[in-house]
């Protein structure tokens, strides 16, 4: 524990100086979360030289799950206290995973051919977010991630690729400079730490007085409290689409200070439940755009309203127990989403080349062949 401490030391003291702005992308994870109090804590201890400015962007995707969120917005209590400039992130309200699904009527997002959700809610504000702070200062910042080998085979296999280029040293991997006319230079301080590290750090470093005082305990038991290390459950979106299952939020809603929450899992099957055909729109195969001519589309208004209905319906439920235990409360969907989303049914808003008119993806529809013939096909 002690030697990653002091690698990740090594490696500001190494890169950071050539920079006099840094910017810390901190998600409310586990390993943000780590990155985030281990490096202001070693700025204000001196062990490291302080930047000429430090700016933390907050990613908020409006579908954390809750205990994380609640965990983070303590924490940004703190670093506020101490003088840390703290921004939270956002995705404006036409592009938010909710207003997006069910005031335009995108569908969900799912693995194989339509995944739109990583980029639209979290990458692409917070690079809106970047190239602000970037025109700012006037110059490229340093970026300080949370990546760490061992987070998933699929990120490792990104950090192998990188390593060998613009000059790091192949398997350290710490550092990527990008070219003068991008925002920000990239470093992976705790690219060498051990998840047992990370939990280590959270629930018993991090929280004693000589290393911060930070509410980090919070965020292992989000993760499953002294088991967090062996369950050690996939956090992101509460109710993903893209995920097989919802293992965060069945390890939280297990613990009985969060199974009010339990009501929560109901979304994940929702998001299912509009991909089907008789919630959907589908090209009769007459329009002369695009080569797959009878595709599913949109939602349809019936499916838009069943789904926000019952996502009122979930956060209701869960804070009315919240009320009733006195334990926080959710928000899922905000007063201003409701409004946008009921805005855009009554403007009759579609996607692009749709208007509404199309019958559902359940309907019998004939597929005419360009010889005249015609055959009945029941699309499900």
């Amino acid at each position: 524990m002690t030697e990653s401490i002091d690698l990740t030391r090594q490696s500001l003291l190494a890169y950071g100086p050539s920079h006099k702005h840094w910017c810390i992308a901190w998600s409310g994870g586990k390993d943000s979360s780590t990155l985030l109090t281990l490096v202001v804590w070693m700025i204000s201890t001196g062990k490291v030289p302080a930047p000429e400015s430090l700016t933390v962007m907050y990613a908020d995707t409006r579908l954390e799950l809750s205990p994380l969120w609640f965990a983070a917005q303590e924490i940004m209590e703190e670093l506020r206290e101490i003088g840390i400039e703290v921004k939270t992130v956002m995705a404006p309200l036409e592009k938010r995973f909710m207003t997006y699904i069910l005031g335009r009527g995108v569908p969900p997002p799912n693995n194989n051919t339509f995944r739109w959700c990583t980029r639209q809610i979290k990458i692409d504000p917070m690079k809106h977010e970047l190239e602000k702070l970037f025109s700012e200062k006037g110059e490229k910042v340093l970026m300080l991630t949370g990546v760490r080998q061992g987070e998933s085979a699929i990120r490792d296999q990104r950090i192998v690729m990188s390593c060998g280029k613009d000059g790091a040293e192949c398997g350290q991997g710490w550092y990527q400079e990008t070219m003068p006319d991008q925002l920000c230079d990239t470093l992976a301080p705790i690219l060498h730490w051990r998840v047992c590290h990370v939990w280590e750090w959270l629930k018993h470093w991090a929280p004693l007085p000589e290393y911060g005082d930070w509410s980090t305990a919070a965020i292992a038991d989000a993760y499953g409290g002294d088991e967090a290390e062996e369950i050690n459950a996939r956090t992101g979106c509460t109710g993903c689409p893209l995920a097989q299952k919802d293992g965060a939020l069945d390890t939280v809603t297990k613990m009985p200070r969060w199974s009010y929450l339990a009501p929560l899992k109901r979304l994940k099957p929702l998001w299912r439940e509009l991909r089907k055909p008789e919630n959907r729109l589908r090209k009769t195969g007459m329009e002369e755009e695009g080569k797959n001519k009878q595709r599913m589309g949109p939602l349809t208004m019936a499916a838009r309203q069943m789904a926000l209905n019952e996502v009122l319906t979930i956060q209701q439920e869960v804070n009315t127990a919240a009320v009733a235990l006195a334990r926080p409360k959710i928000d899922i969907m905000s007063k201003e989403e409701e409004a946008f989303i009921r805005q855009c049914w009554e403007n009759n808003i579609w996607p692009n080349k749709w208007t509404g008119d199309e019958p559902t993806a359940d309907t019998l529809m004939d597929i005419v062949y360009s010889d005249g013939s015609i055959q009945p096909l029941l699309f499900y």
